[in-house]
């Protein structure tokens, strides 16, 4: 028992000491329970909503108003033609698109059961079911209000009589709204993510621990040769895992890729890299391999996962955190992969998307670069 004790008082010692070590143990969990606290929450608050109303008509404007007031429809356009709203779906700005036909308030009137075209992005089943039902209490609670006139009206109750207004749904991209459709492509971007940053993590902090960094640091290579010599077989390794599970997922799960496989593959190098790059830097500022692995899991991945909308809408999130998510590579290639895979997109949809993804490509390499040069010239 002594020997244990002497051991495990050398240990507390040594820990100590390590002031990352003990950051990374102590303070990652609760920041990461306070950002999770925030971050985890499936309810769907604001519902993007584009309208696109051939009628015109005071009813028409009154279904709208009945939206609004659920507090939970955001109507962000007024669309002049379905390519609009194409557009509107495809980009992501709008979850429901509601179409309203020409004889609508005129069908209402006649004691006639009027049809409103109802268009949604069923690439998240799990959102898309939610959305359903609150469009259906909306139009419930439009009924109501409209029977409640028609009384007025008629002086009577004729429930048979009554005209409603009758939803015909359009469900895009997953009729059946699979949740497997929307959260697989989510996982081949999170594979690539653990698989990146770890190994690059250690690329030289294992040199630091075996005492070859110096070997390497007096040979003619320069800084971003070495830097770079490190980054390309991980980069050659990750773009083959990432042959792997999309193959996995193309002939073992029957999800097909709508869009450019070319672009795709292209997108998947420009996250690598940012990873990479990322994983780079964690092991220039580490001292032992230990240090290096915590922080590129708990310290990077984690936080990334929880707010980058694999799980938890962004939507949802309070400001503070939402301006946070605007700094995690994986938000934007979430959005890549799954309106290539899902959506069939290109480019000119996700052109945006993709800049960012390579400003934080080129960034992470030269921030990880600048850094070595830092630490060992």
């Amino acid at each position: 028992m002594r020997r244990i004790l002497s051991f495990v008082i050398k240990e507390l010692i040594q820990l100590r000491r390590d002031k990352r070590m003990i950051g990374i143990v102590l303070v990652s969990p609760i920041i990461q329970l306070i950002l999770l606290g925030y971050a985890a929450n499936l309810d769907v608050k604001t519902i993007g909503t584009t309208i696109l109303d051939f009628d015109k008509s005071t009813l028409s404007r009154k279904f709208v108003q009945t939206l609004l007031s659920s507090k939970y429809f955001q109507i962000n356009k007024y669309a002049k033609n379905y390519n609009e709203i194409k557009k509107d779906i495809e980009s992501g700005r709008a979850i429901v698109c509601i179409v309203f036909p020409k004889d609508f308030e005129k069908n209402l009137i006649r004691h006639r059961t009027s049809s409103i075209q109802v268009i949604l992005d069923a690439s998240n089943g799990n959102k898309t079911s939610i959305v359903f039902g609150y469009l259906a209490n909306a139009t419930a609670q439009f009924n109501k209000l409209h029977l409640g006139d028609f009384q007025i009206q008629n002086g009577s109750f004729l429930y048979s009589s009554f005209p409603r207004i009758q939803p015909e749904i359009r469900v895009w991209y997953n009729p059946n709204m699979e949740t497997r459709k929307f959260f697989l492509p989510g996982i081949v971007a999170l594979l690539l993510l653990i698989i990146a940053i770890p190994l690059t993590a250690m690329a030289i902090v294992r040199e630091k621990e075996i005492g070859t960094i110096e070997q390497i640091l007096i040979s003619p290579a320069k800084s971003f040769e070495i830097v770079a010599g490190k980054l390309i077989p991980f980069l050659l390794v990750g773009l083959l895992d990432f042959t792997f599970v999309l193959s996995v997922m193309v002939f073992w799960f029957g999800i097909e890729v709508r869009g450019s496989v070319l672009l795709l593959y292209f997108t998947g190098f420009l996250f690598t890299l940012s990873n990479l790059g990322l994983g780079l830097f964690i092991s220039t500022i580490s001292k032992t391999q230990q240090q290096a692995m915590i922080l590129s899991v708990f310290g990077i991945i984690v936080p990334m996962i929880y707010l980058s909308g694999f799980v938890f809408p962004i939507e949802n999130m309070p400001k503070i955190i939402q301006t946070i998510t605007f700094l995690i590579p994986l938000r934007y290639f979430l959005v890549i992969l799954r309106g290539i895979v899902l959506k069939g997109i290109g480019i000119f949809e996700l052109w945006d998307q993709i800049l960012i993804l390579s400003a934080y490509g080129v960034a992470f390499f030269l921030l990880s670069l600048i850094r070595f040069r830092k630490t060992f010239h």
